[in-house]
């Protein structure tokens, strides 16, 4: 229930509709289990995997998907693990397709992998040495603080693509409560800042965003982690991830056998999507902070081969409902 508590308060929830306040993303509740999904192309796409204990992960998956058939729809999973695949029916060919993979590390080893590797030592000492320093903010200091918002507004204003929904909250600082962020100050001002978001049922943290200011040096974005990792692991934390790198294939899994319009369409956004988004770059960021290991990350279709439908589905609810208008607003955006 603990993470039940924790999606409601992150996002917030209207009791009478279970409606989020994001847009985008809805909760459905079976008993004590709950899960975020949104709505687009007769699918209703499932944020991760269901939240519950793991002895229920295989009854609560039925009886979403017999909730997601009485309203017409099919359920495809987005960002699930290897625990949620092993619950579910026997997989057909191409049901379940990898996404990318996710950075891992306990922090309470982060220190002495700093002392390991001189590369990121000298990241930390180069904003160290431009008198950059990291400090902790509450949540009232943090809370729609005026100079982290205007960080935050530059900083979205550089992106290749306009804000998006479902799981990617750009807006992080107008909902702070259980985060944790962390500001790097510069010459008294504010150039950068980090936000984390627990994981309870991993004793973990997700750092959700790391936004840099034209203030913040070389070495910033390095220093800030720096500073959660230390703070984390103070607390007792065991796991933290830097989240879905897209299309990476550092987790070691090859996609054997799939259909050559999921090849085509792979390739087409290597080749072409780091116009709107960096995937090599974000990529080769969280590489260089030495992960202990990468986690893959999927997209399942149960009991079904995974379709152009699907794909169309998820882009659909990540651009806020209307692929067609975000796809119009991001080549505006690319023309700009």
């Amino acid at each position: 229930m603990e993470r039940a508590r924790h999606l409601v308060l992150r996002y917030g929830w209207n009791s009478t509709s279970y409606q989020l306040v994001n847009p985008g993303l809805k909760l459905w509740f079976d008993g004590d289990a709950v899960a975020g999904y949104g709505l687009a192309a007769g699918r209703l796409v499932v944020a991760g995997a269901p939240v519950c204990t793991p002895e229920r992960l295989g009854s609560v998956a039925v009886h979403l998907q017999n909730f997601a058939a009485g309203l017409g729809r099919k359920v495809c999973y987005f960002g699930a693990g290897s625990r949620l695949e092993g619950e579910l029916p026997a997989r057909v060919p191409n049901s379940r397709v990898l996404l990318g993979a996710q950075p891992v590390w306990d922090p309470s080893v982060w220190s002495s992998k700093v002392e390991s590797h001189a590369s990121l030592r000298a990241q930390l000492h180069r904003a160290q040495n431009k008198g950059v320093a990291v400090s902790e903010w509450n949540a009232g200091e943090a809370q729609d603080n005026p100079a982290l918002r205007a960080i935050l507004d530059q900083w979205l204003g550089t992106r290749g693509l306009p804000p998006m929904g479902f799981l990617v909250e750009p807006d992080t600082l107008g909902r702070v409560l259980d985060r944790r962020t962390f500001v790097a100050m510069r010459g008294g001002v504010a150039a950068a800042f980090l936000i984390a978001t627990p994981i309870p049922a991993r004793s973990g943290w997700l750092i959700e965003q790391v936004v840099r200011g034209p203030r913040a040096p070389n070495g910033t974005s390095e220093l800030l982690v720096d500073a959660a990792m230390n703070a984390l692991a103070a607390g007792g934390s065991s796991y933290v991830t830097l989240g879905l790198s897209p299309l990476s294939a550092r987790a070691g899994i090859t996609q054997e056998g799939l259909p050559a319009w999921l090849r085509l369409t792979f390739a087409w956004v290597r080749a072409h999507g780091r116009r709107f988004f960096n995937f090599e770059g974000l990529d080769a960021f969280k590489s260089k902070l030495r992960p202990d290991e990468w986690e893959p990350v999927y997209v399942l279709t149960p009991g079904r081969s995974f379709s152009p439908m699907d794909l169309y589905a998820i882009a659909g609810v990540f651009g806020g409902g209307s692929l067609p208008l975000f796809l119009m607003k991001a080549m505006g955006r690319r023309t700009r």
